[in-house]
């Protein structure tokens, strides 16, 4: 495998390698410059809150009349029986997800200054998508832990029985961080930003998020209003993300009734061109 060109120096290889990633992160931290960006943020709001109001009904719901039932109705936590569930949860686990999305990060940032012309321009491209996933992930996955943080709520049956109201505020220990659930805030954040990028996947994204959230509930890992309130944390830590990178331009563009909408991105039958050229022995 030639990730370089026989003909080009390793020091002007990452020469331009720390120039990229330089202006990849001041791209990144750059004022907002779209001229419609307010009207996205008014848009933004306007979902936000519709999302908070309808989802925190339905946690609150979820606390007073479901969540002791369902755990009752759950197999005992860690039935032999369930290891497939165990292991189909961990593609929800954040470090598995931010790791995977980090490696290809990492591929596409050590492929970008090796190629040039439609090739360099196809991996910008990509780069600039999978930073969106990384963050949005990222950053949901860091607002939820401080929420479980804050709230401290207790495990399902953390105690020795079915108690939706187990509140221990400030623990900070793993037996008392069940709102929001973990995996659900990263499989829906995630499941948001790959529909955001790539609008044909919504329903594939949708049924990830719903097995993930499932798993949890089978292995008495959380209650269920622990998993809406993760998916509500994900999706609107995504929204976040998703203004960030559409008032900057990056990958993003806004209507003028304020949608905020993915640009065309690179095809998969260009990506894989430009992988072989870059990866050609």
């Amino acid at each position: 495998m030639a990730l370089l060109p026989a003909s080009r120096d390793t020091g002007h290889y990452f020469g331009r390698l720390l120039t990229l990633v330089w202006l990849s992160f001041a791209q990144l931290v750059r004022a907002p410059s779209h001229s419609r960006r307010a009207e996205a943020a008014r848009r933004s709001a306007r979902h936000v809150l519709l999302l908070v109001v309808v989802t925190g009904a339905a946690i609150i719901t979820l606390m007073y009349l479901v969540d002791a039932e369902e755990i009752g109705l759950m197999p005992p936590r860690g039935t032999p029986s369930l290891w497939w569930v165990r292991i189909l949860t961990d593609f929800g686990k954040d470090t598995h997800v931010l790791w995977a999305l980090g490696v290809l990060l990492i591929a596409v940032a050590l492929a970008a200054p090796a190629v040039r012309g439609v090739s360099h321009a196809t991996l910008l491209g990509l780069g600039t998508r999978l930073q969106y996933l990384f963050l949005s992930v990222a950053f949901s996955v860091a607002v939820g832990e401080v929420v479980k943080w804050i709230v401290g709520r207790g495990r399902p049956f953390v105690g020795g029985k079915a108690n939706a109201f187990n509140f221990h505020h400030f623990a900070g220990t793993e037996a008392y961080s069940s709102f929001p659930s973990g995996h659900a805030i990263t499989a829906f954040a995630l499941a948001f930003a790959v529909s955001a990028v790539w609008p044909r996947t919504r329903i594939v994204m949708l049924l990830y998020a719903l097995i993930i959230i499932a798993t949890r509930l089978v292995l008495l890992a959380h209650h269920p209003s622990d998993v809406v309130a993760g998916a509500l944390v994900g999706v609107i830590g995504a929204m976040a993300v998703r203004y960030w990178f559409a008032a900057r331009r990056l990958g993003f563009a806004i209507h003028r009734d304020g949608t905020v909408v993915a640009l065309l991105g690179p095809s998969e039958r260009r990506l894989k061109r430009v992988a072989g050229n870059a990866f050609a022995p």
